[in-house]
């Protein structure tokens, strides 16, 4: 009788290999019998203990782009697929986009397997036996994995990933020297909005060679920063970056004391040598891609800046490449990582990184969700209590966000945006759209929460309560104006400071400082949507006020730039209307209008 034949599907890249190694290993100790052969990415499979899989075939293109299964080398892997027979085929992949699901659906009928196992979610239809996929971070990526090959018998139970070594280290490491730490200045090929700044690995390398006499050797290809570190450091460095193979790469990190570096392929493998990690951690998912070491604790430093992490979220894959701005990797500092490692060197746990804490008061507020953004059930007397808790806690600052069908709308294409708005204190219903939504959805809210009547209700409650209010944005002298206004019929209102500005990267340490130095309560940031809310959302952890929020053209209204709708057309939610016949080139964006609705009645229709 012929042994049961089963065949797994890794087409990503090195550290996706690296995270399968646990399930690989747990189904081969569970099937000894069994031929399991590994079809993986040419690029990876180095790195593949030899004795896990009785044979890999080289998926050629690297990654996992579908039209590499196109070409005529991977064709022909499939068509020889047929030829094994075999019995199971296991997918190691989340099926995020529906294009991918014909290169799957291609592989499972080459393969001509009766059982086809993988994660299921909408986007694919072919699998015989899943595991649910509850989205990235629900679970750690090596943990999905090794439920599923728990369908075919093998324990579930987490275990350490492996990888194949070559000797090599002896060449090249000073085992004399009182530390060796290993610093990879990459972030591998698929995103380079994860690495860190050169510079600050320069001075990490140099802060720890004084304190610890540390050996440093730099890892990685070529195209990562290692020479740029080597330049900036300028100490004795040993730079290996570009010089080693994927084994040999894991013999000098295993012999290391300590591994310094971003989500990479590199840092995965680092884990799997058992060499303690501290990995930095900006816009991908440390719940889904971190250090995966069971009985271990590696260090994951990260910002902990609201609209991180934005790729890898949910069921999306985001924004691979982050944002321009790139705070949520900068605002990780040298001293952090220095202090990280000298914990790890001398025998010291690392405290958690600290995330910021959250009101447990708006977890009260009920929320509902509107196209899969959320809409919090609040009203004005609600809103204003809720700021008066914020302002005489300890709590840091927390971010409220207007939300209207136009944003909503915006938020399904930028997964940056859509984000910010999952993560935010309170996203209140500014928009007639969704109060006619939330009652087809027979979720009814309560009222419309404007940010443009918002403003001034907020700076009334300020004046009685002492709180200092902060404007920024808008067009030149137009803050200062709108606040002027405001203090002339509130003279006890406490102007904090009004400044325009700008929202580029460039200007941000100096804007926040500006805030902070003010002693503000209430920051108001008018940059308009969704670019004030991706600026407060960046800058949240540092910001020393108790609430931020972005009133988009409210400073406008106030200061009598632009005149609002009257009051009729307010109450009868057609200010938009009354905005379009004033400014006839938002039709473009009044667009999105039309299509909230029709997918509202679609999702209602469902």
């Amino acid at each position: 009788m012929a042994s049961e034949r089963i065949l797994l599907i890794q087409l990503a890249d090195i550290g996706d290999l690296v995270l399968t190694t646990p399930a690989i290993a747990a189904l081969r100790e569970a099937r000894p019998q069994a031929r399991i052969d590994l079809f993986a990415s040419e690029r990876a499979l180095p790195c593949m203990p030899e004795a896990l899989v009785d044979q890999v075939i080289p998926f050629k293109g690297g990654g996992n782009a579908s039209r590499a299964t196109l070409s005529p080398s991977n064709l022909g892997r499939l068509l020889a697929l047929r030829r094994a027979r075999y019995d199971a085929v296991v997918y190691f992949h989340h099926f995020s986009k529906r294009a991918g699901a014909l290169k799957f659906w291609l592989i499972a009928r080459a393969s001509g397997a009766g059982r086809v196992i993988g994660l299921q979610n909408d986007n694919i239809g072919f699998l015989t036996e899943a595991v649910a996929d509850r989205g990235f971070g629900a679970a750690h990526q090596a943990q999905y994995w090794l439920d599923l090959v728990a369908l075919l018998g093998a324990s579930k139970a987490a275990r350490p990933a492996q990888v194949r070594r070559e000797p090599y280290a002896h060449q090249t490491l000073n085992e004399t020297a009182p530390a060796t730490i290993v610093i990879h200045a990459g972030s591998g090929g698929y995103s380079r909005a994860r690495r860190w700044l050169p510079d600050r690995f320069a001075a990490v390398a140099q802060s720890l060679q004084d304190s610890h006499s540390a050996q440093i050797i730099l890892v990685g290809t070529a195209d990562d920063d290692g020479a740029a570190v080597a330049q900036l450091a300028n100490e004795d460095i040993v730079n290996l970056a570009g010089a080693t193979t994927l084994p040999q790469l894991a013999d000098v990190i295993a012999r290391a004391d300590l591994f310094i570096g971003a989500d990479s392929g590199v840092m995965h493998i680092a884990a799997a040598t058992g060499t303690p990690v501290i990995s930095i951690f900006g816009p991908s998912n440390s719940e889904a891609w971190g250090p995966w070491a069971p009985g271990a604790a590696p260090t994951v430093l990260r910002s902990g800046v609201e609209c991180s992490p934005c790729s890898y979220v949910a069921h999306r894959i985001g924004a691979r490449e982050g944002c321009a701005a790139r705070t949520c990797m900068k605002l990780v500092t040298v001293s952090q990582v220095v202090q990280a490692a000298r914990d790890l060197l001398d025998g010291k746990r690392a405290a958690p990184e600290a995330q910021g804490q959250q009101s447990p008061s708006a977890g009260a507020i009920q929320r509902i969700e509107v196209l899969g953004v959320p809409v919090h059930a609040v009203t004005y007397e609600c809103w204003l209590r809720q700021i008066d808790r914020w302002v005489r806690s300890d709590f840091s600052a927390q971010h409220v966000c207007t939300v209207n069908p136009e944003f909503i709308m915006i938020a399904k294409g930028d997964p940056i945006f859509f984000n910010i708005l999952q993560r935010a204190a309170i996203c209140v219903p500014d928009g007639v759209g969704l109060l006619w939504a939330s009652r087809r959805l027979r979720t009814p809210l309560p009222e419309r929460v404007t940010g443009s009547d918002g403003v001034p209700l907020i700076a009334r409650q300020a004046a009685e309560r002492g709180w200092r209010i902060f404007f920024l944005g808008a067009a030149d002298g137009v803050a200062q104006r709108a606040a002027e206004v405001l203090q002339s019929g509130l003279p006890r209102l406490q102007i904090a400071g009004t400044y325009g500005g700008s929202p580029a990267e460039a200007e941000e340490d100096a804007i926040v400082e500006r805030i902070n130095a003010s002693s503000a309560d209430i920051l108001f940031v008018a940059y308009g949507a969704p670019v004030q809310d991706k600026w407060i959302a960046r800058n949240l952890p540092r910001l020393d006020v108790s609430m931020a929020m972005g009133v988009g053209g409210s400073f406008d209204f106030i200061a009598g730039i632009v005149p609002r709708a009257p009051d009729w057309m307010r109450k009868r939610g057609l200010e938009w209307l009354y905005r379009l016949i004033r400014q006839p080139w938002r039709l473009r964006r009044m667009m999105r209008l039309p299509r909230f609705a029709l997918a509202v009645l679609r999702q209602t229709w469902r």
